[in-house]
């Protein structure tokens, strides 16, 4: 299983993106349209993207969204009860069993594995250090 679609991030792109996936689980829908979102509002609309979602060897999803800008990393942020942003990020670490960040000179793909389905993700502890501190290859994927 292997999809690759390259477009702008634009708030069009997003359902576009989940139309594209429609076959996928509602978990790699939603993961991948958090991801790109992130990208729309932190690197603005009409930047170029490439999202990918392929099987790994284990069996589970991954999902990668490939943008021009490596030095705009993604935060875990701990969003309140009534902000209005804050929450993608957090959707996508409780969802996934591991996520992180690749660097290059020139792009960075922030990617993230889904379990196999019908496999419940790897639980991690949480701590205040890890919740608000950047991640950049926050883990490695437990088999």
């Amino acid at each position: 299983m292997t999809f690759e679609l390259s477009l702008l991030a634009t708030p069009k792109a997003v359902p576009e993106l989940r139309h594209h996936l429609r076959t996928h689980d509602f978990e790699v829908r939603l993961c991948a349209t958090e991801l790109l979102t992130n990208v729309i509002d932190h690197l603005g609309e009409g930047t170029p993207v490439t999202t990918r979602v392929t099987g790994t060897p284990g069996g589970h999803t991954r999902i990668e969204v490939t943008d021009p800008d490596p030095r705009a990393l993604p935060v875990l942020l701990s969003a309140t009860g009534t902000a209005e942003s804050g929450r993608g990020l957090a959707l996508v670490d409780i969802l996934a069993r591991c996520w992180g960040v690749d660097q290059g000179r020139d792009r960075k793909t922030i990617w993230c594995e889904l379990a196999a389905p019908g496999r419940k993700p790897v639980s991690r502890p949480h701590t205040e250090t890890t919740k608000n501190h950047l991640y950049e290859h926050f883990c490695v994927c437990l088999q």
